[in-house]
């Protein structure tokens, strides 16, 4: 039974509302970042993704909160969030100080991988604008209170990027409680990010301050064991391949600890090679698990973004009431179809999820 109870679509303005860092990612295609001579430029974001997602693939009404430089390089960003259909009236535009010393867009250089190469991440995000929003830069009474918002979404990515971004999360988190606005949280745990901030043991105490906030999280076993400090049973932390029962004892004791979740939920991916894993996912619901399709050894072509993908199914599939392994089936299929294209965002439609749900195959559709 889905117990979601998200604010009415008539009394809102936005269906989701994210709030994160956007940046450029530069695509060298089928090359390296080491020996390419071009790059595609794509916009993306863990945060952003998810509203993305729930515009394009969900057709849903989705608005992203964030900061951007005032210059050329901020404006091609806005032009892809444009294209993306994403809402930008809460941006918050900062002047540009003529070399980026000050604020900046923040760039995510990244090649995808194949077989027994790993798919590699190279971040260039410092100073970037949306690093520097702190408490009070954002009017959350207008946006939850007059605009209205059914669902809101921010993670652990954002929370790492500087000393006041897990305040801005708790300043948001707060307000959208107050005006009953449903929350969602990915934990995304990126060490890198933390690496010169505290490592895990500071993402452990954001963490835990921003979880009592939270309706609905998001993880992957990483994410609950090095960024929220709990341990898998019976599982070597080395091994790639994660086992859904030692899982589901971890979530029996996430739940406990915080009984204000309704709602936790993982994607299972098995990296085979970078382009062959095993992927599914488990939802916790109301005290009982929702596993959704298995697909093993589902070919891939571009990896990242696939959890995001995975969580705008989710919400789609809880916002709109579905029950909860069907809500646990959008997210799954939403995220393997989004690892079939180039770029973090999605390029899948609502009929193709739906069709991969029920089993369809990939023959040519005339």
């Amino acid at each position: 039974m889905n117990t979601i109870k998200a604010r009415p679509a008539e009394s809102c303005r936005y269906d989701i509302v994210s709030l994160g860092e956007i940046m450029l990612r530069l695509d060298p295609g089928d090359m390296r970042i080491r020996t390419t001579r071009s790059f595609t430029v794509w916009e993306g974001g863990g945060e952003y993704n998810v509203a993305r997602g729930l515009r394009r693939c969900f057709g849903m009404r989705a608005g992203v909160v964030t900061a951007i430089v005032e210059n050329e390089v901020g404006h091609l960003l806005e032009d892809l969030i444009f294209q993306g259909g994403v809402d930008m009236s809460y941006v918050k535009w900062l002047p540009f100080d003529g070399i980026g010393r000050n604020c900046r867009v923040g760039l995510n250089f990244t090649e995808r991988g194949f077989g027994v190469r790993a798919a590699l991440g190279c971040s260039d995000r410092a100073y970037s604008a949306a690093s520097q929003l702190k408490k009070g830069d954002i009017d959350w009474e207008k946006l939850f209170g007059s605009d209205g918002v059914r669902w809101f979404h921010t993670g652990g990515i954002y929370a790492a990027l500087s000393p006041t971004t897990s305040e801005v999360i708790i300043e948001a988190l707060e307000c959208a409680h107050k005006h009953g606005t449903m929350t969602s949280f990915d934990l995304n745990f990126r060490p890198s990010l933390w690496k010169s901030s505290g490592g895990t043991e500071k993402a452990k105490e954001v963490n835990r301050r921003i979880a009592p906030l939270i309706d609905v999280m998001i993880g992957n076993e990483e994410d609950f064991t090095a960024a929220f400090g709990y341990e898998i049973p019976g599982v070597d932390k080395h091994l790639s391949k994660l086992d859904p029962e030692g899982f589901k004892q971890m979530i029996g004791q996430v739940v406990k600890d915080f009984p204000n979740f309704k709602g936790v939920a993982t994607t299972l991916r098995n990296a085979k090679t970078a382009s062959t894993n095993d992927w599914g996912a488990i939802l916790w619901m109301d005290g009982e698990f929702h596993e959704a399709i298995q697909r093993p050894d589902l070919e891939i072509y571009d990896r990242v973004g696939g959890g995001d993908s995975f969580a705008s199914g989710l919400i789609y599939g809880l916002l709109t009431g579905k029950d909860p392994e069907k809500a646990v089936n959008y997210g799954a299929a939403h995220g393997a179809l989004a690892m079939t294209t180039p770029g973090d965002t999605t390029m899948a439609t609502l009929s193709e999820v739906e069709k991969v749900m029920k089993g369809g195959g990939a023959r040519v559709a005339r």
